[in-house]
């Protein structure tokens, strides 16, 4: 055993260091830390929610509790009416998503297949808007609505998060990407438009609309600014703003809060875990041009 070790070449020399370069040696180790960092927060999240009122406020605060407490998912559920918040999440989310993959659609294969004066410098235009904080529409958006009668309604919920700027523009790079050809033939074949549109470009383009879908999806699903403010009655609000339920003037009841949290995070991390090879490919072919 002792001569094969001293006659064996070091393990060092074995190894082909032309396959670890060091280059990627170094990205691997910045995005496991990068990827660590990004899950603390949720792994805390997800402590806190286990923990007891008592040791939540302890010093130093510990990572695993002593005592599970999973009493405290139940007590929320009788806390605030979680059943009518789950419905009011899961129609603003479908209605604005399904909204904006259609808006997101015609939009796009205008801005990118159909011909007409002015299109550039309209989408250059368009582009333009994303520079606008939302902050700055909050106001404007709320008086137009409060004037047309709108607060407190499911139209004001959904209506004004149709159209996504951000959407369009990935759609339309996608658009670009599938060859001009496929348009040719088709109009030689007698198609229309409206046809091509939907028979040809649209399934085509599906892991674009599951990207521009699930974006949408997290969005509307973890909306919290609007819907306080367009919203005055418990049966109109969404799973966010069921977390106000647990903070008052007497403190904040934060092992509550975080295990509400957990319920309404949980079904987005599920979605994006079943969408995600999608995502990317959606993500990364929306620069390529045929």
């Amino acid at each position: 055993m002792i001569k094969w070790i001293i006659t064996k070449k070091p393990l060092f020399n074995r190894i082909n260091l032309q396959k670890f370069p060091l280059d990627k040696l170094l990205i691997y180790i910045i995005l496991t830390v990068g990827g660590i960092v990004t899950l603390l927060p949720f792994l805390w999240m997800i402590s806190t929610s286990l923990k007891s009122s008592n040791e939540v406020h302890m010093l130093p605060p510990k990572w695993i509790p002593s005592k599970i407490m999973l009493e405290n998912y139940f007590v929320i559920l009788n806390r605030v009416p979680f059943k009518k918040y789950f419905i009011n999440s899961v129609l603003v989310t479908v209605c604005t998503t399904v909204g904006t993959l259609i808006t997101s659609i015609l939009a796009a294969f205008a801005f990118s297949k159909v011909k007409f004066w002015g299109r550039d410098m309209l989408f250059t235009l368009y582009l333009g808007t994303m520079m606008i904080p939302g902050e700055v529409l909050l106001i404007p958006n709320f008086v137009t609505l409060s004037k047309i009668g709108w607060i407190n309604s499911y139209k004001a919920l959904i209506i004004p998060w149709i159209v996504s700027v951000f959407a369009i523009f990935l759609l339309r790079q996608y658009f670009l990407g599938i060859p001009k050809e496929l348009y040719i033939a088709a109009k030689i074949d007698g198609s229309t438009d409206w046809n091509y549109m939907w028979n040809i470009m649209v399934p085509l383009s599906k892991p674009a609309l599951i990207t521009i879908g699930l974006l949408k999806v997290i969005y509307s699903w973890n909306s919290f600014l609007w819907p306080l403010i367009v919203t005055n009655s418990p049966t109109m609000r969404t799973l966010p703003i069921g977390l106000t339920s647990f903070s008052s003037e007497g403190g904040t009841e934060y092992h509550l809060m975080m295990a509400f949290a957990t319920m309404i995070v949980l079904p987005m991390i599920l979605i994006y875990f079943m969408l995600q090879k999608y995502i990317i490919e959606g993500a990364s072919r929306t620069g390529i041009k045929g």
